[in-house]
């Protein structure tokens, strides 16, 4: 009872799901705490709630005000990536005017496509946890619906600038809204502009702009249809993570090993790029006081990619590969002390260096032999060893979903869905820049040396057999990814004077396949054209009880059951080459419960909570260089199983008129609970080279602090001024790990717990951190002379200051290199890479609102 308990306290815990996942826009968190103390907790009691022995209805819990836990917590944890109850992103779903948001390949929520347009992304319905929803069967994280309807926008103009030293430097934001005129019309148009020509990290820029575009017309009395568009077109210069070696030599954690001078001017090799524009079409029918009928239908079709090195017949060109770092040269002290020299004082060392990049393209001059696949068809010229290549995926996403709510008498609401989503991913490479030469040739070199007499192997399309590419051109791999889901629920929710249920079931199809655009030289019976199509029929149950003991106080116990279809980027082995999927594709299964004590009075909200969930046969998919068969490889990984458990303890206190305390603490446990199965094969061929048992066991999993806490204090003056300091600690935070490091075979021969044993085996938990954030504010209604027609101008000015005690030793994310030397079987020879927390940095804002 007391491990459920502790566990409970997790309900509070669910919060957005934009806090589950690393945050790309600071100003998003910025802007929701320019609000958060205008959200003064609402408690909803009947006029008998006080009594404890009434046999009155009390309000349910699911409408007595905001949470305490997500109110203290959701501002504070993101510097660290923390992740609610140690879950996944694709644990939480997001909707947005009805239509699912979430991406059908991984689960996660695309919550970049509408960054930069924070005024009208504000109308938001959290469900948490396992609690009922009224627009989804909900997942076992959180289900979000945000409202951006033109009407439910409040009529105003607002234009906002800010300053920064994040992602970004500067942001401007417009944004116009009419509210519904008597004539049922509302309209709503936003535009904002991100950008930094350097950001936090050295290297790095922000180019983003964001549009949204709103309409609504209401139709007598019952009808509203509703349709908006927006995209926010981004280009960014990304940080990559680095060895802890490569960042002492450079004398800084922000070391980026992505980018170089190119003729004085930096510039970075990882750029990405993305628009996704979205339009949705909704209609929401009342069709009496007690029922209304919301359809929505969605379509989103565009681009996201990343740039990167690609290169033939040339040595590698980063500068952290490990063969360029002191550490490589252990056996000779006076070279190691030569490069470490070297690395420390010029910055060029430690860089991309692009000019040699160019010099080696211009001075190789060749000759290709029947190119094109045109026998005789013989083209000379100045043929590239390194380019600029764009990973590419363009996405088309259709969805159409339409939700009932029906009030059957005060005691039951019913509550049934339907939904259909299709996604389309065209994944391909392209030629971004040949960097000083004509052409580029698209061969496998991989395929060259391990088939050296079979002259088609090394051909990435055999229909267009040494196919010359000029900039634009795709190469390398071209196929698309299908998947559909087909999915209807029902809930019914039950009122009564003291306890409140609810029940709720879903059921749903899941299809998914790969079609391929060109003929591979190594599989060319498995990489062209449409594959099997893989299927699962799935099914959700939720349910629980409340126990309102008074207007103040509740206890809950929620219980899910789910199974999965596993995600296309987990089923399939290699799916750039061929369309082999995992030995045995399953379902998921997942299993949750929570349970709790909420309390809502008027100077303190409370809530402790707790849950446990296990996930069983789970996958996952790894490619790599294998170090001992001295190829790339593919890692199967089946009966992954992990046991989630732990419990949240959030509240908020006024102390006094002007006074607040707010803490929160996160303490959960997340282990993997089972030996998973490994299946190694080739990647060039598919050969099966091993089977691996791989000592997961007890591990814990990573890439979260496992316990989070923070406590702080506000003030709030009549004068319309605010400002708070809240402190936070963070600790459990273990680094991921590789299972390749975990099996016999990497501990072959060692002595069982000896040190070497232990450096192989253990797994990795960094030290504990704190850190301390400010925030302010204050709202001017300026004087009369300034007002707009007959509309009162307001400035809102406001500051964020994170991180105040600079600590720049926050490591918040990694990972360990999925490449391991079985012959010396020393990790040290392939460290992890991991990133660093901000020091100090801030954000300041102002806003004109009429």
């Amino acid at each position: 009872m007391l491990l459920l308990c502790a566990s409970m306290a997790a309900q509070a815990q669910q919060v957005n799901p934009a806090d589950t996942i690393p945050r790309k826009d600071s100003a998003l968190i910025d802007e929701l705490k320019e609000s958060v103390l205008d959200n003064i907790p609402v408690v909803s009691l009947d006029e008998n709630d006080l009594s404890d022995g009434s046999a009155q209805n009390v309000s349910s819990v699911l409408t007595a005000g905001r949470d305490p836990f997500f109110s203290a917590a959701s501002y504070n944890f993101s510097a660290v990536r923390f992740r609610i109850r140690g879950y996944d992103a694709d644990l939480f779903t997001t909707f947005m005017n009805g239509v699912p948001m979430e991406n059908l390949d991984n689960g996660f929520t695309p919550w970049g496509a509408w960054g930069g347009l924070n005024d009208v992304m504000r109308n938001r319905e959290v469900s948490f946890g396992l609690r009922p929803s009224t627009f989804a069967f909900g997942d076992i994280g959180s289900t979000t619906s945000i409202d951006t309807r033109a009407s439910r926008q409040r009529a105003q103009t607002s234009f906002g600038y800010a300053l920064s030293n994040r992602n970004y430097n500067h942001r401007w934001m417009l944004t116009h809204s009419t509210g519904l005129s008597k004539k049922g019309w509302a309209f709503t148009f936003s535009g904002s502009r991100r950008w930094a020509d350097e950001g936090y990290v050295p290297g790095t820029y922000y180019n983003g702009w964001s549009y949204f575009a709103g309409i609504d017309k209401k139709i007598g009395q019952k009808h509203l249809l509703s349709l908006v568009a927006f995209g926010t077109p981004t280009e960014n210069g990304r940080q990559s993570a680095a060895t802890q070696e490569a960042l002492d030599l450079a004398g800084s954690n922000y070391y980026n090993p992505s980018w170089g001078y190119q003729n004085g001017e930096k510039r970075n090799a990882s750029v990405g790029r993305s628009h996704q524009p979205y339009l949705i079409l909704t209609h929401d029918f009342r069709l009496n006081n007690n029922t209304t009928l919301v359809t929505a239908a969605g379509y989103s079709s565009g681009d996201r990619s990343t740039t990167a090195l690609d290169w033939y017949n040339a040595p590698d060109p980063r500068p952290d590969y490990y063969r360029n770092l002191p550490s490589y040269y252990g056996a000779d002290p006076y070279q190691q002390g030569q490069i470490e020299a070297l690395w420390s004082a010029d910055e060029g060392v430690r860089q991309i260096n692009w000019q040699r990049l160019y010099d080696v393209n211009r001075a190789s001059w060749e000759t290709i032999k029947n190119a094109n696949g045109k026998a005789g068809n013989n083209i000379t010229g100045i043929r590239s060893r390194y380019i600029l290549e764009e990973r590419v995926i363009n996405t088309r996403k259709t969805n159409a979903n339409s939700v009932l709510n029906t009030r059957v008498s005060d005691h039951v609401d019913l509550s049934f869905g339907a939904s259909y989503q299709s996604q389309n991913n065209h994944y391909y490479k392209a030629v971004n820049d040949l960097l000083g030469g004509t052409f580029y040739v698209d061969l496998n070199q991989f395929a060259e040396r391990d088939f050296p007499d079979n002259t088609a192997a090394n051909q990435n399309d055999l229909n267009r057999q040494n196919r010359i590419l000029s900039e634009g051109d795709r190469f390398g791999y071209d196929y698309n990814m299908h998947v559909t889901r087909a999915a209807a629920w029902g809930q019914g929710v039950f009122k009564f004077s003291k306890v409140d249920l609810f029940a709720s079931a879903e059921i749903s199809d899941t299809r998914f396949w790969r079609a391929g655009n060109v003929r591979s030289g190594l599989f060319p019976n498995n990489s062209f054209g449409k594959s099997e199509v893989n299927d699962f029929l799935n099914y959700a149950l939720k349910g629980g009880v409340t126990y309102k003991y008074n207007g103040r106080n509740y206890f809950y116990v929620n219980g899910a059951y789910l199974t999965r279809a596993p995600f296309f980027e987990n089923a399939y082995v290699s799916p750039r080459t061929r369309d082999y999927v995992q030995d045995y594709l399953t379902d998921e299964v997942i299993t949750s419960g929570e349970a709790g004590y909420v309390l809502n009075a008027p100077n303190l909200k409370l809530r402790l909570s707790g849950y446990v969930t296990r996930f069983e046969n789970g996958l996952n998919v790894m490619s790599f260089y294998h170090d001992d068969y001295r190829n790339l490889v593919n890692y199967k990984l089946s009966n992954i199983d992990k046991l989630h458990y732990g419990g949240e303890f959030g509240f908020e206190s006024k102390l006094t008129t002007t006074l607040s305390l707010t803490g929160a603490a996160a303490v959960g446990r997340y282990y993997y609970d089972s030996r998973q199965n490994a299946a190694i094969t080739l990647d060039n061929s598919a050969a099966e080279l091993d089977k691996d048992l791989i000592f997961s066991e007890n591990f814990r999993v990573g890439s979260t602090p496992q316990e989070a806490y923070s406590l702080g204090l506000s003030y709030r003056s009549p004068n319309y001024w605010f400002v708070s300091l809240t402190g936070n600690y963070f600790d459990q935070m273990w680094l991921d790990f590789n299972p390749i490091r975990r099996n016999y075979l990497a501990v072959e021969g060692l002595e069982e717990k000896g040190e070497q044993w232990n450096n192989v085996v253990d797994q990795t938990m960094w030290e504990g951190q704190a850190t301390v954030d400010f925030f302010g504010g204050y709202s001017w209604k300026l004087p009369r002379r300034y007002n707009v027609g007959d509309k009162p101008l307001f400035l809102v000015l406001n500051a964020g200051v994170n991180n105040l005690l600079n600590n720049k030793e926050i490591i918040t994310g990694g990972y360990e290199q999925l490449r391991y030397d079985f012959e010396t079987k020393n990790p040290g020879k392939f460290p992890p890479k991991v990133y660093y927390a901000y020091g100090l940095n801030y954000f300041v804002g102002a806003t004109l609102r009429f």
